[in-house]
């Protein structure tokens, strides 16, 4: 295969007593002319190879198939109503939805298909004011993390003339009275690097209905620590604002309060006081009961418990510990109905459980069946317990459980779009290097035969404190229908087992991220689900970087390789956008010590010329702005420079895309284009 020339500049940089030499700088200059020729001329070679794929289009045609079933968001209520989120299945983006009560029906309060037909403006998030009269809802360009804020009329379907720029990492929390709410927002970043310009002086501020934004009114920063995170949330009986502070892209905080007084007419420049000004571990807000504060928090609980704080005497020696330390690592928390509802991880599989405000168990809230809560929410003073559930194979679906009752119903709940009683999910686990069992999950057609030639897909991400959930995919059953295997991995780094898993896998414990991955794959062939020339392997972001060093530091394990949105260039990677977030994650090669391990398996840097690396897809979007595309270009150059065998590597850059966003469409071909590559290079069979 012929790719296109990339040129090599000289730039070398000194770490210290150390040279590294990185010839594709050019490639960050995201605006240059220069970058936009090469990313064209990428996409001329890795279309046509696409196009050549014997599988493109079946996969394009059944992933539109599967795609087409109507998708619904955990509904927010205020004043009665619910506020919720509905694709009716290809739809581009989903539309918001108003009902007024629980059954009645539903009225549309802002489709983006239909403002922003194309696509190219992303509707990122929403909050309903307290009376349900006004909604503020965010929107950025290609799905950017940059975002807009507007204002719109429930009644009318009007927006104002309020637009809040530079908002990004923020909450949008409304004070009771309906008259404002609070946001964080960066100032404006220097023209023409507005997607790779370092962050730094986000600061609360709260905004009045109806108000210009130079009007908005400061309420907190952090000068002393530019690079830190402030976000505020004002408490459901709207006494409270609750402010936390980040120094890094985990669960650590800081956390502030400040009283507002009556909620009908607060005072939103009140002292702010302090609970907890350490930032050496997580304190998260779940709710409040008059003036107890109620905690999620891991402090000497790696996997954490709920501590209860009264915030007239907020001092630390009157902390109580409300529902200790349990067995499995609590996942999430709320405070609904005057209960504290507990989301547990129990070998990674969901557990939901009701405690008293004093603590006193009420027993498990049934589920479903085996498989994955991904989202918990509620209020103080209602009993509905909403959750969203999936499996492997079970489509999301959003749940109502009344905390009286003990009633489940489901919340318009979708059609299955696949036929499940034909495939199975396995719970296993595999053993690691240094001896620790590594959960994973496991799903194929019935009755697989372990004959080694199963076409398998390895998935996973291994980082900041993130679990990886069994849940449902759409894009999966297709795969499953060609015989294929797909296979998600719980590695260190993610909170599958509590803080001390994910401790277990960042900074210089990281390689226990890839030993893990490793040690599933290795797994899988010895019992023979599969073998290396059936075996690939894809992963996002942080998991982009670990397909990455995977594939290089075990070239011969797998056949297919699928980094997207990767981060890639472990040695300037905190140089761009929100990057020095990542320090307390990964570390940085300003730190002799760290720059060690950084170079060991920075996946840029680890590039040996003539190995033959699998077939390799890298993907990423030229509007992606908190890991920026040219972490995916330089590494693309460097492997197309050393790739020792016929193997292709291909980089697809999509258009006015971003880290995680695609209109549905666009999201589908993406899709279709990774597993088709996939088929090919994996010896799925044809006809």
């Amino acid at each position: 295969m012929r790719y296109p020339k990339t040129r090599r500049g000289d730039v070398v940089d000194r770490y210290g007593s150390v040279s590294v030499a990185d010839p594709y700088r050019w490639l960050e200059d995201l605006d240059s002319p220069d970058v936009a020729a090469w990313v064209a001329a990428q996409n001329a070679v890795t279309f046509a190879h696409l196009e050549s794929l014997p599988h493109r289009r079946h996969f394009h045609r059944r992933l539109t198939e599967l795609w087409d079933y109507a998708r619904t968001s955990l509904p927010v209520v205020e004043n009665g109503r619910l506020f919720y989120s509905k694709n009716s299945g290809l739809e581009r983006q989903a539309r918001v939805y108003l009902r007024t009560g629980l059954f009645d029906p539903p009225a549309v309060v802002i489709d983006p298909n239909e403002r922003w037909p194309d696509g190219s403006m992303s509707l990122a998030q929403y909050q309903p004011s307290p009376d349900a009269g006004w909604l503020a809802y965010a929107v950025s360009v290609g799905g950017a993390d940059w975002q807009t804020v507007r204002v719109r009329s429930v009644a009318t379907g009007e927006d104002l003339d309020d637009a809040l720029a530079w908002v990004r990492f923020s909450d949008l929390s409304w004070t009771r009275d309906s008259l404002g709410f609070f946001y964080s927002r960066y100032p404006e970043p220097p023209q023409h690097k507005v997607l790779e310009a370092e962050l730094s002086g986000q600061a609360v501020y709260y905004h009045r209905v109806g108000t210009p934004q130079a009007d908005d009114i400061l309420i907190y920063q952090r000068s002393d620590h530019p690079s830190w995170i402030v976000n505020a949330t004002v408490s459901d009986d709207g006494r409270y604002v609750f402010i936390r502070t980040y120094r890094g892209a985990n669960h650590n905080n800081q956390l502030h309060f400040i009283d507002l007084g009556s909620p009908v007419s607060p005072n939103v420049t009140s002292v702010i006081r302090p609970i907890v000004e350490t930032i050496d571990a997580e304190y998260s807000p779940i709710g409040n009961y008059q003036s107890r504060l109620y905690l999620r928090s891991d402090k000497d609980a790696p996997k954490r418990r709920i501590i209860a704080i009264d915030l007239e005497h907020p001092d630390p020696v009157s902390w109580k510990v409300v529902v200790p330390e349990q067995p499995y690592a609590i996942e999430d928390a709320a405070l609904i109905g005057g209960r504290i509802v507990l989301h547990g991880l129990v070998d990674v599989q969901s557990r939901l459980q009701s405690f008293t405000l004093d603590g006193r168990s009420e027993g498990d809230i049934p589920l479903p069946g085996p498989g994955a809560v991904s989202a918990l929410s509620g209020r103080a003073d209602r009993y509905d317990c909403w959750y969203l559930f999936s499996s492997p194979l079970q489509p999301a679906t959003v749940y109502r459980h009344d905390l009286e009752s003990g009633r489940r119903v489901p919340f318009e709940a979708p059609a299955p779009p696949i036929d499940a009683a034909q495939f199975e999910t396995r719970a296993m686990f595999a053993t690691s290097k240094d001896g620790t069992r590594v959960p994973f999950f496991l799903t194929c057609r019935k009755g697989l035969q372990q004959d080694g030639r199963n076409p398998t897909m390895l998935y996973g991400y291994g980082g900041f404190s993130i679990s990886v959930l069994p849940a449902y995919r759409s894009d999966v059953p297709a795969w499953l229908e060609l015989g294929g295997v797909f296979v998600s991995v719980n590695l260190r780094g993610g909170a599958e087992y509590g803080e001390q898993w994910h401790r277990a896998g960042m900074l210089e414990h990281k390689q226990n991220v890839f030993d893990d991955f490793i040690a599933v794959a290795e797994y899988l062939v010895r019992e023979h689900y599969t073998s290396p020339g059936c075996l690939g392997m894809m992963g996002g972001s942080n998991g982009g970087l670990l397909v990455g060093a995977v594939m290089e530091q075990r070239p011969e394990l797998v056949s297919v390789a699928m980094p997207a949105v990767g981060v890639m260039d472990m040695l300037r990677y905190d140089r761009f956008t929100g990057g020095r977030l990542w320090a307390t994650e990964y570390g940085s090669s300003s730190d002799p010590k760290q720059l060690a391990f950084l170079i060991g398996y920075s996946p840029l840097h680890n590039v040996k010329p003539g190995t033959c690396y699998p077939a390799t897809l890298v993907t990423t979007a030229d509007h992606d702005d908190r890991v920026v595309p040219s972490h995916s270009f330089k590494f693309t150059a460097a492997l197309q420079a050393a790739q020792g065998c016929e193997r292709p590597t291909l980089i697809r850059v999509e258009a006015q895309g971003s880290h995680g966003y695609r209109p549905t469409d666009r999201l589908i071909a993406e899709r279709a284009d990774q597993w088709a590559f996939a088929a090919a290079h994996l010896g799925v069979a044809t006809g």
